[in-house]
């Protein structure tokens, strides 16, 4: 489970990603990335029936893409507002294959912090 600080809960700020968000996709992930005014980045996730009718398997996805989010969030550059929508060519594919997709979509969008040493 993300931090209640690291979680999108209301519809509004569903709303303002989809609406005012840079967007990044692929076959079975998609990304939108918006600006906001919260000191830390908020993601949330987006797996609906169309991806699968079981309950169980919406919510493995979840759980996959949640445990790739954990490592990455202090990487994240703060004041970002991210959703990830999945698409139904999710289903099957490994953990890893879901994590590299997900990296590859925060570079594309400019979403990791610079280094700086």
């Amino acid at each position: 489970m993300l931090a209640k600080i690291n979680r999108l809960t209301k519809d509004k700020d569903f709303d303002n990603v989809f609406k005012n968000g840079k967007s990044s996709y692929d076959k079975i992930i998609g990304v939108k990335a918006a600006a906001s005014q919260q000191k830390n980045s908020r993601f949330g996730i987006l797996v609906s029936a169309k991806v699968s009718k079981k309950a169980v398997e919406r919510n493995a996805i979840k759980r996959k893409i949640r445990e790739a989010l954990k490592p990455r969030i202090i990487k994240i550059a703060k004041n970002y507002d991210i959703v990830i929508v999945t698409f139904p060519g999710i289903l099957g594919k490994s953990y890893q294959d879901v994590e590299q997709s997900i990296i590859r979509h925060f570079q594309r969008l400019g979403l990791h912090k610079l280094n700086r040493n």
